[in-house]
């Protein structure tokens, strides 16, 4: 299995589990302001969701660009886990099918100024990054909810490897 591909399986699960935790809290609390970088666990995870949708649409030479963000927010967690697992099996399956040949053509970003050529393999490293980034910050926001925040981290490994991670490797 390539590296492309567990990053985005692990990718996956990590969504997954939080928004396990997520959809058992009350929209009041989901909605309600939060320390963060974003103001709320929506506005976070609708962050993250929408910005996915920006990269995948970049990796996969769609053409939307940036009128991805002209989107309302989803403020129930339970439809915007399924979107979310959505674009996280749209970007496995993109993963799945990389080659070598694939990872060397550059693909393109629209920004405020204009198109961005950008690296493919450094786009799927930014786009991991970036959900990591801003889970960690959900994360502090679900402790700040008073739920305790799941492990994330225990995906890869054989020790403590969480048993919903062990569907992907065994």
């Amino acid at each position: 299995m390539s590296p492309w591909l567990k990053m985005a399986l692990n990718n996956a699960w990590a969504n997954a589990t939080i928004y396990a935790s997520l959809t058992k809290i009350p929209i009041e609390a989901f909605t309600a302001s939060r320390p963060g970088f974003f103001p709320s666990l929506a506005r976070t995870m609708n962050h993250i969701y929408e910005v996915d949708l920006f990269y995948l649409d970049a990796l996969e030479d769609g053409g939307k660009g940036r009128s991805l963000f002209q989107r309302d927010d989803v403020n129930e967690a339970k439809s915007l886990a399924g979107l979310q697992a959505e674009a996280d099996m749209r970007f496995a399956t993109y993963c799945k099918s990389l080659t070598e040949f694939d990872l060397a053509i550059p693909c393109h970003t629209e920004r405020q100024h204009g198109i961005t050529p950008e690296n493919r393999a450094n786009l799927i490293l930014h786009l991991v990054q970036h959900q990591i980034h801003h889970r960690g910050q959900a994360h502090v926001q679900l402790s700040d909810a008073g739920v305790e925040p799941p492990q994330l981290d225990e995906f890869y490994l054989e020790f403590e490897r969480a048993p919903s991670a062990k569907m992907y490797w065994g």
